[in-house]
């Protein structure tokens, strides 16, 4: 796919404007926005292995409005994780377009696609990618750190996010210290932790056992209740029936997209608790005072 010429900010210098502003703590945004938070139009991915051409993804098409739960299936060499690279902007497609809050990437240069990464979406990894010998508290502060945050509010914003995953006992603790559980939600906490509207989350409970990823899953439906949009790649069906939306590919196309509920309904894994509409979530805004 073609690409503009990259522009790039003077070095050292601080953006003048950014991308994508940052949410003012206390200030809630409408809650539906005007575009679909992902916008993908018949976008194909092809990698160069030497001389040989090797398709991922044939001419995908997907709408993920805001307020959504979407999972994403399919067997491994289907395409699902070139996929995710490209909705979190951590790779381009050869053809096609995507378009992120209405925001066409192919028009971004390296330094706005870092910011857009920044502040519009939230990574959680099977292998939780945290940083060893670090304690769960910097770990947590480290995308903050990126932004600019000050060490007080740095501090502050990641004992919220940590509290509200039941992680307060365990905040000095190096991921060697904590079982797989804990490890990711000490990565949940990490994604959430400045206020993202997209969390994208790549096989997150393929190391987990039983108990822990039902825990798992149970923050990321707590997390989509609260209006957060989440799109999660899985293979396995019992975790997808978890979302509101199924999406399986097979040979990078879309083979099925089957709607199990609406997007502004309660998650699954939530259906029984209509009662919580209208209560205040218990987990509380990373960046926001309760």
């Amino acid at each position: 796919m073609h690409r503009p010429a990259r522009r790039h900010t003077s070095a050292g210098g601080p953006r003048a404007r950014p991308l994508i502003a940052r949410r003012v703590p206390g200030h809630r945004p409408p809650a539906r926005s005007r575009h679909p938070v992902i916008d993908v139009r018949d976008v194909a991915k092809t990698y160069k292995i030497g001389q040989i051409e090797v398709p991922a993804l044939q001419g995908v098409s997907l709408r993920v409005e805001s307020g959504d739960f979407v999972a994403i299936m399919g067997s491994s060499g289907s395409g699902k994780s070139t996929l995710m690279n490209i909705l979190g902007c951590l790779d381009v497609p050869s053809s096609g377009r995507y378009l992120i809050d209405g925001t066409d990437i192919s028009q971004l240069d390296e330094d706005d696609l870092s910011d857009l990464r920044s502040r519009k979406i939230g990574f959680v990894f099977q292998s939780f990618n945290l940083v060893p010998r670090t304690s769960a508290i910097a770990n947590v502060e480290l995308p903050l750190a990126y932004a600019g945050l000050s060490r007080t509010e740095r501090r502050r914003r990641a004992l919220r996010a940590l509290r509200a995953l039941g992680m307060a006992d365990r905040l000095a603790h190096q991921p060697s210290e904590l079982s797989g559980g804990q490890q990711q939600r000490v990565a949940v906490a990490r994604a959430i932790v400045t206020n993202p509207s997209l969390l994208l989350a790549d096989e997150p409970t393929g190391n987990l056992d039983s108990r822990s990823t039902e825990e798992v899953l149970s923050i990321f439906a707590r997390l989509n209740l609260e209006g957060r949009t989440v799109v999660l790649i899985t293979h396995e069906p019992g975790v997808a029936t978890q979302a509101k939306r199924v999406v399986r590919l097979s040979d990078g196309k879309i083979e099925s997209d089957e709607r199990r509920c609406g997007v502004h309904d309660p998650p699954p894994a939530l259906g029984r608790q209509q009662s919580a509409h209208g209560r205040r979530s218990a987990l509380p805004e990373a960046g926001s005072e309760r």
